[in-house]
């Protein structure tokens, strides 16, 4: 129980990651349990810990009292002080109430908006604006993939390109082989034409650079790389970005502002601008705690609430 690792070498000790990918995260994945079912074992603050796990060890984490009780929790399975069984019990059904406890209040905010809806639907202009403080929210990294990937969803019934599935918010591109954190194929080929890769910060020469090797290395021929960001857009970076095109013999490099990027949408497709916001809301509402939190959740149901109702 106290040596979830195979290099610690013993006899004893054992895979805690390999439990995590074939027993914990099917079940977590099935029962929607409120955890993170997609990091090396129980949490990325034991990733590279390659000793037992006894009580006088100091984990880096956040809140520290909820690491020292782990181990304390764990010595005392490990020293028969506590029935294993018992204490996965517990912690099965604590689970639980705290899912039920979460989904109830996401239920209760969802009647609260549909009750809040007014004759007139919104505008584009107050979607923008109402994507844009959810943007600004804390822990929103995610956010900008949901903003692109809602506009293919939208666009699927009319268009012959689609966005792949998306994968796991905190997977490295190395390990799943992805070109970026969108890839758009053509229906019916299996051929990757547009990449998006989203940036909550300035695209730098670096970044450029990084999508020309995987543009090089890609299988497919890539029509177009482009970079989504959330911050202001360096006017020579985007020029160095330019140049690619020449250089590449028609592979275009481009870096875009997510806001602009959604207006010009929403405005090219005005008439579907509430069912781009509904596919929104499902994309927030049925990612993971781990990319999108509940209190993200929260916030943008409270911001629509807002915006639907004039408030």
């Amino acid at each position: 129980m106290c040596k979830p690792y195979t290099e610690i070498g013993t006899q004893d000790s054992f895979s805690g990651r390999g439990y995590d990918e074939h027993w914990i995260a099917p079940f977590i994945s099935e029962h929607r349990l409120p955890v993170n079912p997609t990091t090396a074992f129980l949490t990325p603050v034991l990733r590279n810990i390659n000793r037992p796990l006894s009580i006088d060890i100091e984990l880096i984490g956040r809140p520290r009292e909820l690491y020292q009780k782990t181990l304390l929790l764990l010595d005392d399975v490990a020293a028969d002080r506590l029935d294993a069984g018992a204490a996965l019990a517990e912690a099965i059904r604590v689970l639980l109430l705290l899912r039920d406890e979460k989904l109830s209040r996401i239920e209760s905010l969802v009647d609260s908006l549909k009750r809040a809806q007014g004759s007139v639907p919104l505008s584009s202009e107050a979607i923008c604006t109402l994507v844009g403080q959810h943007l600004r929210c804390k822990n929103a990294s995610r956010l900008p993939v949901l903003v692109l990937t809602a506009a293919y969803k939208v666009l699927e019934f009319c268009w012959t390109e689609r966005a792949r599935p998306l994968n796991a918010h905190n997977a490295a591109d190395r390990q799943t082989g992805a070109l970026g954190d969108i890839e758009i194929f053509v229906e019916g080929e299996d051929v990757i034409v547009t990449v998006y890769e989203m940036k909550l910060k300035c695209v730098s020469r670096d970044d450029i650079d990084v999508a020309k090797i995987k543009i090089a290395r890609a299988e497919s021929r890539i029509q177009n790389y482009l970079f989504v960001t959330t911050d202001p857009i360096d006017s020579a970076v985007a020029e160095y970005a330019a140049d690619f095109y020449e250089e590449s013999g028609g592979i275009e490099i481009a870096i875009i502002g997510c806001l602009d990027f959604l207006r010009q949408f929403l405005h090219l497709f005005h008439r579907q601008r509430m069912a781009y916001l509904d596919e929104y809301q499902l994309l927030v509402l049925k990612e993971p705690d781990s990319a999108v939190n509940q209190s993200l959740k929260e916030a943008f149901l409270a911001l629509r609430n807002a915006a639907e109702s004039g408030e």
